[in-house]
């Protein structure tokens, strides 16, 4: 039918037959069709001589034809416009100053309550006399243990460090702020409510450069393992930054090995290819 149309308005346009000049393939899209309508008549000719009742008709059927189609694209783009207005909304992030009471030792209660048998002696981390005449070996792999690892800890301990810095220990009540790396602070503003903490805690290769007015300049510690270490330790975080290796595997321990004692570079057992140089000060890492 809409094949015969186009014919039947060229006929009218050129007074002759035009009917054998299109050859369509079988199931060609009528939208396709009146579009060629629609751009091939020449601009010379005068509406007066156009049929008044095909154009309408076939507008009527291209919009019915496309209805469907349309109403998706808008659709899809309403969502794309909420999507944007939904990532660039405000944050409201309230800050407690400095007058705020604080609950001595409430997180130790609150701790004591969950874990049997709690307790703040043991160190915050690895220590080398954990793995030096050791009679009372980890009794699990990692990540829950240390077993099968002691001779690798045994090495790389012997080059780090395992101390708080003092400034964490004088403080009475320590504030403190865990920043991640998954975009919801982009467009925050809170980068100097972050800075107002005790203790900023960043975790695997959380941005700062650049971004500095949304999360702050200020990085106590980084929690990272091999595979998200893609971060640069020396422009990344402050001078006196601790960098804290979470360890899953062994080859954790061993990609840190070879990076400080610069060994030749394991590339295998990782799920994502870790850093091959990374220049850290030994004396900063846990």
């Amino acid at each position: 039918m809409l094949l015969q149309s186009i014919c039947c308005v060229f006929s009218d346009l050129h007074g002759e037959d035009m009917s054998q000049l299109f050859v369509f393939p079988p199931g060609y899209d009528e939208i396709f069709l009146t579009n060629i309508l629609l751009f091939q008549v020449t601009p010379d000719v005068s509406h007066e001589r156009l049929s008044c009742k095909t154009f309408p008709h076939l507008l009527i059927k291209m919009i019915n034809k496309s209805r469907w189609k349309i109403l998706g694209l808008l659709a899809v783009f309403l969502l794309m416009v909420w999507y944007t207005i939904s990532r660039e909304e405000s944050f409201d992030f309230h800050f407690q100053d400095e007058k705020m009471t604080c609950p001595f030792k409430e997180v130790e209660k609150k701790a004591a309550q969950l874990i049997p048998n709690y307790t703040r002696e043991p160190p915050l981390f690895l220590h080398l006399k954990d793995y030096f005449w050791v009679k009372t070996p980890s009794l699990y792999e990692l990540p829950y243990g240390t077993k099968g690892t002691e001779d690798i800890l045994l090495r790389l301990l012997a080059i780090t460090s395992y101390s708080l810095p003092e400034n964490f220990q004088s403080l009475k009540c320590q504030r403190c702020a865990v920043v991640g790396n998954g975009y919801r602070l982009r467009n925050s503003s809170i980068g100097e409510v972050i800075n107002k903490y005790d203790i900023v805690i960043r975790l695997n290769n959380a941005p700062v450069r650049g971004y500095e007015r949304d999360v702050g300049t200020k990085t106590t510690m980084r929690l990272f393992y091999p595979e998200s270490a893609h971060f640069n330790p020396q422009t990344d975080n402050n001078p006196n930054t601790l960098l804290v290796l979470v360890a899953f595997k062994p080859m954790d321990f061993l990609w840190m090995e070879t990076i400080l004692h610069d060994k030749k570079r394991i590339r295998k057992g990782f799920w994502k290819q870790p850093p091959l140089i990374w220049d850290a000060n030994p004396k900063q890492i846990r």
